[in-house]
């Protein structure tokens, strides 16, 4: 029997808890027992920008069972282990244990292609329109970067670090035709409590130069200095103490009302905006309307970013590079990081609801099984 977890497309903080029969595989596809995932607020993001950025389209609510009560919903993905449980491919067998992109789910079924030693794509005619990233599996056994006792860190900081990574990469401009950090000395972090934020911030802190400033919360200000990623830390709604720039801004927290303080507090020296996450999704926007003072804010896309960066460095030069540096970093994250384990459909539930509303401990990585 399957057991997952669904969310309300138009109304993200209502979720539900679906029981259906399994189908049989049809040749060529495998079933996989999800065994463990992250929840992060990075899923959230997912579920905000699910429509605009296809994140619903990777796992499909079943024909006929998308629309209930006059709610569409969907399946928010999120990142963990899962082992072949059943198979009728040849080259990806029963037992084979892989680490990607799952939904909340104690199950779900792929249909591998591109099988290599190492990895295999999942070839599903819905999921190739979207970007390989998110579609590529690497089996555990046969994964060179895999440690075991990073499984935690792996499932809750991996995905975000790479996201880290590319922000870091891209705002530094190495090999570009532009200025490092677009000409800034100061890059501004908003949502400096999550885990995306802190890999940026980490990774940007260690080059030479810029000055790393965090935006949070009064509530997560003393956790974000103790972290040491952050030169400085700023609460929300004191912007005007945002050290002098140029600068550069990150948005990850999708705040309407940060924004405009911080491109207020800047102007013309504001030498890029960018706007990664949502984090804030739920906040009423309160300033005034009209155009931002300063550049005009760029979506940023991290497998765009991973996709210049294997045709430039190679994939292999590219998996050097991040793996010397995740290895740094989630050792780092011991330091601060504990985890705590969610067990059961409605207890994963339950956490998801706690989660959107954004009632969770930023030094808690969760780990979920729907079992």
């Amino acid at each position: 029997m399957e057991r997952v977890i669904e969310v309300d497309r138009g109304d993200v903080t209502r979720s539900r808890v679906a029981q259906r029969t399994e189908p049989a595989l049809a040749e060529g596809q495998v079933r996989f027992s999800v065994e463990q995932f992250a929840l992060t607020t990075n899923n959230i993001t997912y579920a905000v920008f699910g429509d605009g950025m296809r994140y619903w389209d990777f796992f499909p609510v079943p024909s006929g069972d998308e629309w209930d009560d006059g709610r569409s919903w969907g399946r928010v993905p999120v990142w963990g282990f899962a082992v072949a449980s059943e198979s009728r491919n040849a080259d990806v067998p029963v037992g084979t244990r892989v680490y990607g992109y799952l939904p909340m789910a104690n199950t779900l079924i792929m249909s591998p292609g591109r099988v290599t030693s190492t990895s295999f794509i999942d070839v599903a005619p819905h999921r190739q329109p979207m970007a390989t990233a998110y579609n590529n599996y690497v089996k555990v056994l046969d994964d060179p970067a895999y440690l075991a006792e990073l499984e935690g860190h792996q499932m809750v900081l991996w995905p975000l670090f790479m996201t880290s990574f590319m922000i870091d990469d891209f705002i530094a401009g190495e090999g570009s035709d532009r200025p490092e950090f677009f000409g800034a000395s100061v890059a501004v972090i908003s949502s400096a409590s999550s885990k995306t934020s802190i890999g940026a911030a980490y990774l940007t802190k260690r080059r030479p130069g810029v000055t790393v400033v965090g935006l949070t919360s009064p509530r997560n200000r003393e956790f974000c200095e103790s972290l040491g990623c952050y030169d400085r830390v700023v609460e929300y709604g004191n912007e005007v103490d945002l050290p002098d720039g140029p600068a550069v801004y990150v948005d990850i927290a999708g705040d309407r009302n940060v924004n405009r303080a911080v491109h207020e507090r800047y102007r013309e020296s504001l030498e890029y905006s960018m706007i990664v996450g949502g984090t804030h999704w739920n906040v009423e926007a309160t300033a005034g309307g009209g155009e931002l003072p300063g550049p005009k804010p760029q979506f940023f896309f991290a497998p765009s970013q991973i996709a210049l960066r294997s045709k430039q460095w190679g994939k292999d030069g590219l998996d050097a590079r991040v793996g010397e540096a995740w290895r740094e970093f989630a050792r780092w994250g011991s330091s601060w990081l504990r985890f705590q384990d969610t067990t059961g459909a409605e207890a994963v539930k339950s956490l998801y609801d706690q989660m959107v509303v954004g009632s969770v401990d930023p030094r808690v990585g969760h780990l979920c099984r729907v079992g």
